[in-house]
């Protein structure tokens, strides 16, 4: 998934790749790839400076974060990004950061690694809490039930021990009793 830049000889170039979801196949990825990746993008070259214009779309996997059960994402997200050289990453020491220094990335021996591309564009359209349907009822705490698919019989009430000392200060408390 490299793309040779030295291959480029105009000022701007169209170009549009598919990927298998075998190709990003990982253990330790939040998500699965289930569909083909497609990706469409212009090439903008200006000296040794490119700029990625385009889309990427696919269909994710992802794991409810209350019931567990997996479900789909589809992504078409857009994307604009600036490659320069690893020469000009001089890092000077504690900097703040710009809006463009999250649009700007880097780029080694006149190569582009788009797979990296395309998995800070996955990550960046996942949801910080990733739900099945937005009325998720999850998971039992006591029973471990999936509440989507039946209901269990577990008393959902919960004491915290640590104020159960409290209780017996109030007046008319049936712990009294």
């Amino acid at each position: 998934m490299l793309l040779d830049l030295s291959q480029m000889r105009g000022a701007r170039d169209r170009l549009q790749r598919t990927y298998p979801p075998s190709a990003f196949e990982s253990a330790d990825a939040d998500y699965r790839v289930v569909q083909p990746v497609r990706l469409a993008f212009d090439l903008y070259k200006n000296k040794a400076q490119f700029r990625l214009v385009g889309r990427i779309s696919t269909v994710l996997e992802l794991q409810c974060g209350r019931c567990l059960e997996p479900f789909t994402l589809s992504v078409d997200a857009p994307f604009d990004v600036m490659y320069l050289p690893h020469t000009e990453n001089t890092g000077e020491g504690e900097v703040e950061i710009e809006e463009d220094d999250l649009e700007t990335a880097f780029y080694r021996d006149g190569v582009i690694d788009l797979g990296q591309l395309i998995r800070e564009q996955f990550y960046l359209v996942l949801p910080m809490k990733p739900l099945c349907r937005e009325a998720c009822r999850g998971l039992c705490p006591q029973c471990g039930a999936n509440l989507n698919q039946s209901s269990c019989t577990c008393v959902s009430t919960w004491i915290d021990p640590r104020l159960e000392v409290l209780r017996s200060l109030v007046p008319g408390d049936e712990s009294e009793k």
